[in-house]
């Protein structure tokens, strides 16, 4: 006996003001680059201003279930790429059932060894419209959909990426020495009693999304950062088809800063040495503004100077959320784009 479930909800569409700093009457095209929690604050914030909106999304992880799923089943790791699809869940009811449904992690029982533990159901959503498919950004497309997303979410590179570096650490002896360093999830961690001093993406000649080339030949703006800033930010710039890309695109471009500097990845930085980094791996590249919690600059000239480096002007604003957790508020951050973008600190 068929069971007929009647039609699926009508998908609520969200009607978000309209910001200025679009090249014509339409909200701007904005394409935002990162990974992780750094990006999806900015998602969450950037699709409360225009319906035009893309990620670029890293594609290097290889810890936890995206780790697993690209051992076993030889895909693009899809943790990032399902954070960013969350973010950009809507806050109807619709919207917020499916953001926990992308989040939703399996636990096994304490006695239980079992093989989806600690795997988040979107990762397997999305790998499961990536076999179905056979086209990465056709998946995401279908995930996007059914979700009610505010946007596209892309991957950088059409194959997965494997981020190498060299860390400076001090040995028994007291002698520094440099050890290389492989995989993100260890990289990620080894700055804490290190210093990173060279980070690379293996292969180094990947393909870039054809994609994401052309959502950043049409954006009105483009945003880098927050984020794992050699992880999640850097690596952006690292890829030569990107990097070209986002060096001659007409957009313009806001580089976001972190509230919080000295992570396991970057120890002992400043945050004008995190602007040093970046223009260490891409001088061509220049921004409009670099957005900043004042807060979590230190020394204000210093930062300045940096960010001039960059053909940037520095834009201070309270981006964090109360407290002491060093963690964007996606209202406060959406008003300082919303600045931005309307020319307000020009």
């Amino acid at each position: 006996m068929a069971l007929l479930t009647g039609p699926l909800p009508r998908i609520p569409v969200a009607q978000p003001d309209r910001p200025g700093g679009s090249r014509g009457p339409n909200p701007p095209s904005v394409v935002a680059l990162g990974g992780g929690h750094g990006l999806s604050a900015s998602l969450a914030a950037l699709r409360l201003l225009t319906t035009e909106l893309t990620a670029i999304v890293t594609v290097a992880d290889d810890g936890g279930s995206s780790g697993r799923l690209r051992r076993e089943l030889g895909v693009l790791p899809p943790g990032d790429l399902r954070m960013a699809l969350a973010s950009l869940c809507d806050d109807t009811e619709w919207g917020q059932t499916w953001r926990d449904v992308m989040q939703h992690r399996f636990k096994s029982l304490d006695t239980v060894d079992g093989s989806l533990d600690n795997h988040a159901l979107g990762n397997l959503l999305i790998v499961t419209l990536w076999e179905l498919l056979g086209d990465p950004v056709a998946g995401l497309q279908w995930a996007g959909a059914l979700l009610g997303a505010r946007g596209q979410v892309l991957p950088m590179a059409t194959v997965p990426l494997t981020i190498e570096g060299d860390v400076l650490t001090e040995d028994a002896e007291g002698r520094l020495r440099s050890v290389t360093i492989s995989g993100q999830s260890k990289l990620a961690a080894a700055g804490r009693n290190a210093r990173v001093n060279d980070v690379r993406l293996i292969p180094d000649d990947a393909p870039a999304c054809a994609e994401a080339l052309n959502a950043i030949e049409l954006a009105d703006w483009i945003i880098l950062g927050p984020g794992s800033w050699y992880t999640s930010v850097l690596p952006h710039l690292m890829l030569p088809q990107l990097r070209d890309a986002l060096c001659a695109a007409p957009a313009r471009r806001i580089l976001t800063m972190n509230l919080a500097t000295d992570t396991k990845e970057t120890s002992g930085m400043t945050a004008a040495d995190h602007l040093a980094a970046l223009h260490r791996y891409a001088p061509g590249m220049k921004f409009d503004a670099v957005l900043a919690d004042p807060f979590a600059v230190g020394d204000r000239a210093e930062f300045e100077s940096a960010a001039g480096r960059l053909g940037a002007s520095v834009v201070f604003g309270r981006v964090g959320t109360p407290g002491r957790r060093a963690v964007h508020d996606p209202l406060r951050l959406a008003t300082a784009y919303h600045d931005i973008f309307a020319g307000e600190h020009e």
